[in-house]
């Protein structure tokens, strides 16, 4: 373990962690991050499977996401308290028997149930974020975590594809069971590899909460860079949320294999965060959350015209894509400037208003498709894009001294 940071590689000593250590936080983050989307293309199947309505095998995807929230709040911040070299495999545990449990579910009651596990135990990506944040130095801390980031995203992208691939040759079932052996692998290479880390703080679980809390309260960056995530995540979600919808119905009669297929259009976007953690290592901060917010804003043009138009459809995505995924590593780039003791503090009280930002996109999304179809999704998005915007160019405009915690002007 002592090799995947010593100074000897050359790796290491131009970012503080190898490239190999750097590799197996970007597929542990996809593949643990993934559990929480592999339900998404199969929801019809497992509708038919219980024989009941496609309203109630949603709230399968519901309750995941309720606990991926949960553990956002109360897991996430254990990063700071325990050793993570043990909590994240712990948590990987916990959370592959409740993908056996999935596997095996009887009834939809218990299928929904276990999603809040499911859901909780995804929070493991982002404990192992801020931890390679720790580990590479200040120079190149914003390339380490878009390295990350885009295995992290590339996970939630794919996950789609894989699971409506694996389900078409076999069954939703089989899918689960391909999660659990995932990460059971996952688990044990984890533990063998993480780095061991120092002493950790003596504080109560309370007061981390707590702590956490009040970050986000008196720190003004980690807020600011929440409203950009928050806005970011809710014009994804109000696409992906509805986009199905847009594929099976006409001109384009798309089984759900198709659709799926779709994630790897969005995937193409998510290669964009390693790009996007150079130029924040560079200090280009203010300007590229500028340019994302605007490539967000600008997306729901072509995606308007892929109504019936399958190459705008495409280019709509992919502008989207790099636009909220290069937002997102900017801002996780810079919050982690904030606090190193408590970073895993910072990026939970980030990503819970990352998440609740998406949530409510996609809630919004879907009740606008059904009144307004297509076009009232686009304006819906292209009006949270501006929104973006525009707090990205009032807060490019402001002045404010510079220092290790803030960003650079």
């Amino acid at each position: 373990m002592a090799n995947d940071i010593a100074t000897t590689d050359p790796a290491a000593r131009r970012s503080g962690i190898s490239r190999s250590l750097v590799l197996l936080f970007a597929v542990s983050c996809g593949v643990s991050v993934a559990n929480l989307y592999y339900a998404q293309p199969v929801l019809d199947d497992i509708a038919k499977s219980f024989g009941t309505s496609s309203g109630t095998a949603g709230l399968v995807v519901t309750f995941a996401q309720i606990g991926y929230a949960m553990g956002l709040a109360l897991l996430v911040p254990l990063g700071d308290l325990l050793t993570r070299r043990w909590l994240v495999p712990l948590v990987l545990a916990v959370t592959a028997v409740g993908l056996v449990v999935s596997a095996s579910a009887p009834d939809i009651g218990v299928l929904i149930a276990v999603g809040l596990v499911v859901g909780a135990g995804s929070v493991a990506a982002q404990i192992l974020v801020p931890m390679a944040a720790s580990l590479a130095d200040e120079e190149h801390r914003g390339h380490v975590v878009g390295m990350v980031m885009s295995g992290l995203l590339m996970g939630i992208l794919l996950a789609r594809t894989v699971s409506g691939v694996v389900a078409q040759a076999s069954s939703w079932r089989v899918v689960y069971l391909m999660a659990a052996g995932m990460t059971v692998v996952l688990a044990v290479v984890l533990l063998r590899r993480l780095p061991g880390e120092g002493e950790r703080p003596r504080i109560g679980y309370g007061t981390l909460l707590r702590s956490a809390t009040r970050l986000l309260v008196t720190e003004s960056l980690l807020r600011r860079r929440a409203l950009f995530g928050a806005l970011g995540f809710a014009a994804f979600s109000v696409f992906w949320t509805t986009m199905a919808f847009l594929l099976a119905g006409a001109p384009y009669h798309y089984d759900d294999l198709t659709i799926g297929l779709f994630g790897l259009v969005g995937a193409s976007g998510a290669l964009c965060a390693n790009v996007a953690g150079r130029w924040s290592d560079r200090g280009w901060t203010r300007t590229t959350t500028l340019a994302f917010a605007g490539l967000v804003l600008v997306s729901f043009l072509p995606l308007w015209w892929g109504r019936h138009n399958l190459t705008m459809l495409i280019v709509g995505i992919v502008l989207l894509d790099v636009g909220v995924q290069g937002l997102q590593v900017t801002n996780q780039s810079l919050i982690y400037r904030l606090a190193p003791d408590a970073r895993s503090r910072v990026n939970s009280a980030y990503m819970v208003c990352y998440f609740t930002g998406g949530a409510i996109g996609s809630a919004v999304g879907s009740s606008i498709y059904e009144s307004h179809r297509w076009a009232g999704v686009c304006v819906l998005g292209a009006v949270i894009g501006l929104a973006a915007t525009v707090a990205a160019l009032a807060d490019g405009l402001r002045r404010r001294p510079v220092t290790a915690a803030t960003e650079p002007a």
